[in-house]
């Protein structure tokens, strides 16, 4: 079995701390290619990565801020340009369709974007979802801005399973996500700062313990994080960082 690989395309907080790209993930495998989240900066980040977007099936949103999905339009405004027929699947929070609409009339008005594409989009529900052969996904609310819909993910794929946190607070839905998992995305803006909605380090150490995975990356860093890196001791994810789950 081929390994899944991971590229970090972006992984700063909201205000791309230390002159990181907004949050996005891109997922590889020997059949299948898909994003996790497609922050607002995060689209550059795949030509600079040499990742081919007309190759990306899939696009998983786990929240509507912008530096999770406001990349969203300038992904689907190349694909038009470039008359992409093969299919685009958003999975997402219930809502997207409805979001895009107006969005891409704001930021590029009379385009017409979404009429001109193969566009399938999912919500989230509470059960597992099949995309396609090749993934399948749980998604369940987590603990952020209540108006963004927030949601951790569970990933199934190519024989191995991500889970993703999302933004959050700390809450024990985050144990049964990531329970098994070849690798768990987690969010971690803060070193010890205590913000609602969000995970500090010292918070979340204290709460692994109790939870059972193969692999941790720390992602959505703050400048607090940034600097204080010599002290943690988990992996925090870069820019451009390969990994192979």
């Amino acid at each position: 079995m081929k390994p899944v690989e991971l590229t970090v395309i972006g992984c700063s907080d909201a205000f791309g701390s230390g002159g990181r790209r907004n949050t996005c993930f891109h997922i590889k495998t020997a059949s299948n290619q898909f994003l996790i989240d497609c922050g607002a900066s995060a689209y550059p980040g795949l030509k600079e990565l040499n990742i081919n977007p007309e190759e990306i099936s899939t696009i998983i949103i786990s929240h509507f801020h912008g530096d999770h999905y406001g990349g969203l339009p300038f992904f689907l405004l190349e694909a038009a340009e470039k008359q992409r027929t093969k299919p685009i699947t958003i999975v997402s929070p219930p809502g997207c369709s409805e979001k895009m609409h107006p969005l891409l009339a704001l930021l590029y008005p009379g385009s017409n974007i979404m009429e001109k594409l193969n566009l399938r989009f999912m919500e989230f529900s509470d059960e597992q979802m099949i995309v396609n052969d090749d993934l399948e996904l749980i998604a369940r609310p987590v603990v952020h801005s209540s108006a963004s819909l927030p949601h951790g993910i569970r990933i199934y794929t190519a024989g191995k399973i991500i889970a993703y946190s999302g933004d959050t607070e700390w809450t024990d839905q985050l144990i049964s996500l990531a329970e098994n998992a070849d690798l768990f995305i987690c969010e971690c803006t803060f070193f010890t700062g205590k913000v609602k909605g969000h995970l500090n380090y010292a918070e979340l150490k204290s709460h692994l313990p109790k939870m059972n995975f193969r692999k941790i990356l720390l992602t959505h860093l703050d400048k607090q994080m940034l600097k204080n890196r010599h002290k943690i001791v988990h992996a925090c994810a870069e820019d451009g960082m390969k990994i192979l789950v």
